[in-house]
């Protein structure tokens, strides 16, 4: 039985009131609980930062949450509100809190691409890559093509080519949902460009969804037109028929040029950093931005 600890107020006799039960808040309507935000989340959720103030100055717990554990910091980051974020997390929010449906504050800066958002929660100790179980900032800010966002958490050591259950890892995602400038920026920055979800790869989703400029960018990187999934397809074999995407794997089927070959070469060498150390190894101009695919 839960211990009613708090106190009570009533909004109209009869009809509503408002309970406290530790961290959660619930509204009662004729005997029926339901989850519902409180004005502090409201304040966040709208960007009101001095309503918000006025109310934690009047003591109102920065950390309490709905039954679906939603605070209102969860609110401020996905309204990319990040005033607000900051003065939460400056009297005592949870930085690394987590939603019924496993979503973390910076997983939601990163549905609404609030880079700001993202660059508050980290200084404030926020975990740029969560547990498995967790949602994944990287994962949401590749699928809505939020590029600085995922830029400032692989600045922040996230794992390039992790592979979460159900999305695979986030060249896959950006190939799925046809994010060019992610697609471009992850190849740069040294993404596996063979690795998917399982034995689907970039390549095969780039050919599910038709997307020609893609087909070109995975190739350019070295992906592997013969590697097949869990269904023994390649590519190639997803391609619509006479369309523009089979003509480009078709071309692309024969043996790489020798410049092809040694750009891969190198950067396979020079590893994942390869776009750092390009620039130091002083080459000309022209053989510089070859290998860097300018």
């Amino acid at each position: 039985m839960l211990q009613l600890t708090g106190e009570e107020s009533v909004r109209s006799p009869g009809l509503w009131k408002e309970i406290s039960f530790g961290d959660y808040i619930c509204h009662t309507f004729q005997g029926d609980c339901w989850a519902d935000r409180s004005p502090l989340h409201e304040a966040a959720a709208q960007g009101r930062l001095l309503a918000l103030k006025t109310l934690i100055a009047q003591g109102v717990n920065v950390n309490l949450v709905t039954i679906n554990r939603v605070s209102s910091l969860h609110e401020a980051c996905l309204g990319g509100h990040v005033a607000c974020a900051k003065a939460l997390l400056e009297n005592g929010a949870h930085v690394n809190g987590v939603t019924v449906h496993g979503a973390t504050p910076l997983f939601n800066a990163c549905c609404s691409g609030s880079a700001a958002c993202v660059n508050v929660l980290l200084e404030f100790g926020a975990k740029a890559q969560p547990e498995m179980h967790l949602a994944s900032p990287i994962h949401e800010a590749v699928k809505r093509g939020h590029r600085e966002c995922m830029e400032i958490l692989l600045a922040n050591n996230v794992n390039i080519d992790q592979e979460v259950p159900q999305l695979g890892t986030p060249l896959y995602v950006a190939c799925t949902y046809q994010r060019v400038d992610c697609v471009k920026k992850l190849l740069e920055l040294g993404a596996s460009v063979d690795h998917g979800q399982w034995l689907d790869t970039p390549l095969h989703a780039a050919a599910r969804q038709s997307s020609v400029e893609i087909i070109h960018l995975l190739t350019d990187y070295g992906a592997n037109l013969k590697l097949r999934n869990a269904q023994g397809k390649s590519a190639l074999d997803l391609a619509i028929p006479k369309s523009s995407v089979e003509q480009a794997l078709l071309l692309r089927e024969g043996p790489p040029t020798l410049s092809q070959l040694c750009r891969l070469c190198v950067r396979k060498c020079l590893g994942r950093a390869c776009h750092q150390a390009i620039h130091k190894l002083h080459l000309p101009e022209p053989l510089e931005r070859f290998l860097l695919y300018q």
